[in-house]
């Protein structure tokens, strides 16, 4: 079984481009994780995928905890087995979507009681609980349990939540070590969890709001508790843009350079190249996905309406410049009639070309990078997008 590891290849300025090894392949970065939220990628097969060239996905904790449930997922072989995607995972914690429920949850310092979504049950979610759902998951990535708040927060709110992040991310780390003790080949049951990867790898997450100070110490603490990489949670939660950019420039010198940075569910195109000229790895959102099914998509003169009437006989292509199998075979005329006659094939080849955009953006930046000219790349990209962004 491959442990984790990364290795930066080339740099640009704090830009890089490098290769993180999984127990399930190599991942090129900068990349980009489309969501397969309850273990699919809404819209899509995951022939799909792969031949878009998605090298790794995300799932999500609390989602597949409550249905079909981390215990079936285990009996089945691990969630690469149950979906049939051969390829890395990443799983989340369930903690953005704890935060999401508001107002059927309560936090404390055990962890965060919530009800179901599907059937109001009583849950509590621990940082410990967090470890061995994606242990029985099996993704080669598993995020630590955090707690993220919205903007704006009042500032000992936000100190307070930042401290039982950190104190939570012990907890989880000391429950990870002491289930992968045993790690070998195969998989194996320790205290009653069935570890289905024993290659999985564990990220830490970076919180504080909108405060560098609270940034910098978060940072410094979820370090010294040693994981295996870091992420930057708690942003693009409705902080201005600027501010978002502030934020990550401020934390990833915080983070080791041996190691991958993920920024978590930001994602606007323009979104990925700014935090990538700030040395961020690693990015997920579903903006590609959903934007898709309520008929926006992203192109390189920036994002376009397919349902608007000015494009019902319009013949050309969603991108004349992109070559994915939408823009290839459908007219933008085409694409607005199945959206509006409510057909499947709308959401399915919306999303093709709108995944087609993001992973072949995160591949231009790659190239950009080890040829040296990403800061060129970025100019052009922002310029590109600037000029069609009052029809988003």
């Amino acid at each position: 079984m491959p442990e984790f590891g990364f290795r930066v290849t080339h740099r640009d300025g704090r830009a890089r481009c490098g290769v993180m090894t999984t127990a399930h392949g190599d991942v090129p970065t900068p990349a980009f994780m489309p969501v397969g939220t309850q273990g699919a990628v809404k819209g899509v097969l995951n022939r799909d995928l792969e031949q878009l060239g998605a090298d790794i996905l995300l799932s999500n904790t609390y989602h597949l905890y409550l249905r079909p449930g981390d215990g079936l997922i285990a009996r089945r072989g691990g969630l690469h087995a149950f979906i049939g995607w051969p390829r890395p995972i990443l799983t989340d914690s369930g903690g953005y979507q704890v935060f999401s429920l508001a107002a059927q949850r309560t936090i404390e310092e055990e962890g965060a009681r919530f009800r179901s979504h599907l059937d109001g049950s009583a849950h509590l979610l621990t940082p410990e609980k967090a470890v061995d759902i994606q242990a029985q998951l099996g993704s080669d990535i598993a995020m630590v349990l955090d707690e993220c708040l919205a903007h704006p927060s009042d500032p000992a709110v936000v100190r307070e939540s930042m401290e039982r992040t950190l104190r939570w991310g012990r907890r989880a780390r000391e429950r990870f070590l002491a289930l992968y003790e045993k790690r070998g080949r195969e998989s194996f049951s320790h205290d009653g969890v069935v570890v289905t990867n024993p290659g999985q790898a564990q990220f830490g997450i970076v919180q504080g709001g909108v405060s560098p100070q609270l940034r910098a110490e978060s940072a410094g603490g979820t370090v010294a508790i040693g994981f295996e990489a870091y992420a930057i949670g708690g942003l693009s939660v409705g902080e201005p843009t600027t501010v978002m950019y502030d934020m990550v420039e401020q934390t990833t010198p915080c983070l080791p350079e041996e190691r991958p940075r993920y920024l978590m569910g930001a994602g606007m195109p323009q979104d990925l190249v700014e935090a990538v000229a700030r040395g961020v790895d690693l990015f997920d959102c579903v903006l590609p996905t959903r934007n898709a099914r309520n008929g926006q998509l992203f192109t390189s003169e920036g994002p376009i309406n397919i349902k608007n009437a000015r494009y019902a006989e319009d013949d050309r292509p969603p991108d004349p410049d992109c070559r994915c199998y939408t823009c290839r075979t459908c007219s933008r005329a085409y694409l607005r009639h199945l959206y509006q006659a409510g057909e499947i094939n709308a959401s399915t080849l919306n999303t093709l070309h709108n995944l087609h955009f993001y992973l072949d953006t995160v591949r231009r930046i790659r190239d950009a990078i080890a040829f040296g000219r990403f800061e060129s790349f970025r100019l052009n990209f922002q310029n590109s997008l600037s000029r069609r962004l009052h029809d988003s």
